[in-house]
């Protein structure tokens, strides 16, 4: 078969006109016409947050939708007269550092709000607009392949929304009196690119080599797709009915296959648009469903009292919208008419002091910071920055039981006695975190790789707006409860010096953390982003950081046991850094469960902080970190040349954690940093004698 590699682009589409759902709906309706449903499903905020925000394919009963960009999203608040915010000044200031996003300044909810009974109708103008895509489907009956077009939509239960689905009517392979069409299924391959992009594959295209059928008269050939094993993999081959041409799917599969593929036309469908500056990297086949299909770029904090403050960066914003963009302009710097209007409208900016006043005036007749000027302030900015007030409000001692900071952050806190035994062996405070609010931000998703391991980061996020510039992000509020726990700082910085000085006492053995260190470097080298350049020793964690998270890990699963919540509900916050000029050292973590769609959780992990509890918890976590299923191969693993994992002794058996629960995608453990294992004496924190 001629291999066909030069003529390798397909022609570009019209950009749509968005998307309005409801709009489309009520038009539809008032033409009498059947009546299909807006409504196709549900999902929870947190999952629409992590797992199927825009830009990602969410799986349906019957079909796959992409929920679709912020742009859509004002269409569905216009409906409501006024817009629901999050208070997070802090994290707004994160959000506000990534390029593109200056300009935003509010955090909104997802468009949702509860009903009073299930068939009352008050929240029905509510909900996340997507579209359906892929927008080419398969008949599993006759094995057609074709556009949307070439089937029927059908929804019209306004009580089963899972019901929604397409149909080809008339498949000639239906049973006989058959009063339904066959339900056809998403065709499920795709073409993505590590800058973001992604499109439908173009079966035609593919399917004559890069051309089109030669068939006399015909404009848009009748397709087929034909599976031999099962949808595993890329086994299907594709048919051409008018000229008789076929090509297998897998040849696009590999290194080899890229060359086949055609050039990436830069298609954002999440936008209904195609990047204007066009795209040179090189396309990919992906199978719907990959997990490297979709990767949320994401913030968050925990609502702490003062450091949720007016931040100094986000001023300008909060007076811009207090007092609008004409007053603005016509107040100048006048402190003394911004004020009289605060007062007047009793705003909260009232309370403000003149320095903070004449701050925001200043900073709101600013220009916007050039796209330089932004990269070089995000490269400046450590995400640790958002940890650090939130540790130093955890050294504050609660006053009296379940001490309330404020009502606006919902953070409520008991200070715990440690028990004997845990401070002997390094534990020197626990608070039970018994509310909290955890407030989480998207800024944008990436595909191919992850947002930390592609280093280019800045370019690589794709925007959630047409423009790029975002006035708002969608965000969540969480409710829940924890348990906080800190180690004594001089023993962690004892014990950190002898991991790092292992050769002195060590001198014929493994230096594990230097085999830890090369292989970070391995890793950051060999990873797959096409783009990963950069400073490797600046990601690498120090070793209280693995400490830390290795007993995080190992505590989420011995909590699960006695808390009433499952190891995947339960999450984890490590504070754990080296001292600098700008912050001091930390060395503790948090374990927390929240719930972003009810009041809150129901105290089983608060319970767990009391002296004998803990103390138990504990123990039993670090007995069972002694043992695992796959020692020796897990007790003795040590990175070695060209072998480049990012984590010593531990497995999914005994310290792995859920993706939902881990911080760190599983990276950055070692048991051997808790406890002493079989050829490694010496390193294990809790092995130290006080």
């Amino acid at each position: 078969m001629t291999e066909v590699t030069q003529q390798r682009t397909l022609p570009p589409n019209p950009v749509d006109d968005g998307l309005d759902p409801l709009g489309d709906l009520d038009a539809i309706d008032a033409q009498k016409a059947t009546k299909n449903r807006a409504k196709v499903g549900s999902a929870r905020p947190s999952s629409l947050l992590y797992t199927y925000g825009p830009g990602a394919i969410m799986d349906l009963p019957h079909f796959t939708v992409m929920p679709a960009g912020l742009d859509d999203w004002e269409k569905v608040w216009a409906r409501r007269p006024s817009v629901p915010t999050i208070h997070a000044p802090r994290l707004l200031d994160a959000v506000r550092r990534f390029p593109g996003h200056w300009n935003v300044g509010e955090l909104r909810p997802f468009p949702w709000a509860p009903k009073q009974t299930q068939f009352s109708k008050e929240t029905d103008d509510l909900g996340v607009p997507a579209r359906v895509f892929p927008q080419w489907l398969r008949c599993p009956g006759c094995d057609l392949l074709g556009p949307l077009t070439r089937f029927d939509y059908v929804n019209t239960n306004p009580f089963r929304p899972d019901r929604a689905r397409f149909e080809h009517a008339g498949c000639p392979k239906a049973p006989k009196g058959r009063k339904v069409g066959i339900q056809a299924v998403p065709a499920r391959y795709l073409l993505a690119c590590p800058d973001g992009h992604l499109d439908e594959f173009p079966y035609d295209w593919w399917v004559h080599e890069g051309g089109y059928c030669p068939t006399p008269g015909v404009t848009s050939a009748t397709l087929k797709m034909t599976e031999r094993a099962g949808g595993k993999g890329a086994s299907a081959t594709v048919h051409c009915a008018p000229c008789g041409a076929s090509r297998p799917m897998n040849q696009a599969q590999g290194e080899v296959g890229r060359a086949k593929l055609p050039a990436c036309r830069a298609r954002h469908p999440h936008l209904g648009m195609f990047d204007p500056r066009g795209c040179t990297a090189e396309t990919r086949l992906m199978l719907l469903g990959a997990s490297n299909l979709w990767f949320a770029a994401t913030q968050s904090i925990v609502v702490m009292p003062e450091a949720e403050k007016a931040v100094p960066s986000t001023l300008g914003f909060q007076l811009l919208e207090a007092v609008g963009a004409k007053r603005l302009e016509k107040y100048g710097d006048d402190l003394a008419r911004y004020r009289d209007y605060l007062d007047e409208e009793d705003s909260p900016l009232a309370a403000w002091s003149d320095e903070q006043l004449a701050a925001a005036i200043t900073q709101a007749h600013e220009p916007e910071p050039t796209a330089e000027e932004q990269l070089v302030a995000l490269g400046e900015w450590d995400p640790i920055d958002l940890l650090v007030p939130e540790w130093n409000y955890l050294q504050i001692d609660p006053i009296g039981p379940r001490h309330e900071g404020d009502a606006l952050s919902g953070l409520a806190l008991t200070k715990q006695p440690v028990h004997a035994n845990l401070s002997s062996r390094g534990v020197s405070r626990v608070l039970s975190v018994d509310r909290l609010r955890k407030v989480n931000a998207v800024v944008g998703f990436t595909r191919i790789d992850e947002m930390e391991r592609a280093n280019d980061m800045p370019a690589r996020i794709v925007p959630l707006t047409r423009s790029g510039r975002p006035t708002w992000t969608v965000a969540t509020l969480d409710k829940g409860e924890g348990v906080y726990l800190q180690l004594d700082e001089g023993r962690v910085t004892a014990w950190e010096q002898r991991v790092l000085d292992a050769r002195s006492w060590r001198a014929d053995a493994v230096d594990l953390w230097e085999a830890h260190r090369e292989s970070h470097e391995r890793n950051f080298a060999n990873r797959y982003s096409d783009t990963a350049v950069g400073d490797a020793e600046g990601r690498f964690k120090p070793p209280r950081y693995w400490l830390l998270h290795t007993l995080s890990h190992v505590l989420i699963r011995e909590m699960a046991m006695y808390s009433g919540y499952s190891a995947a509900s339960l999450s984890e916050r490590v504070y754990a850094w080296d001292e600098t000029d700008d912050r001091p050292p930390a060395a503790g973590l948090m374990i927390i469960t929240t719930a972003s769609d009810s009041d809150g959780t129901l105290g089983g992990l608060v319970q767990l902080s009391k002296p004998e509890k803990l103390k138990r918890v504990l123990e039993r976590a670090l007995t069972r970190a002694r043992r695992c299923s796959s020692d020796p191969v897990c007790g003795q693993r040590v990175p070695k040349e060209p072998e480049d994992f990012l984590h010593g002794a531990a497995c999914h058996t005994c310290a792995m954690a859920s993706e939902t629960s881990c911080e760190r995608a599983n990276r950055f453990l070692d048991r051997r940093f808790l406890v002493n294992l079989p050829g490694f004496m010496g390193y294990g924190f809790f092995e130290q004698s006080a």
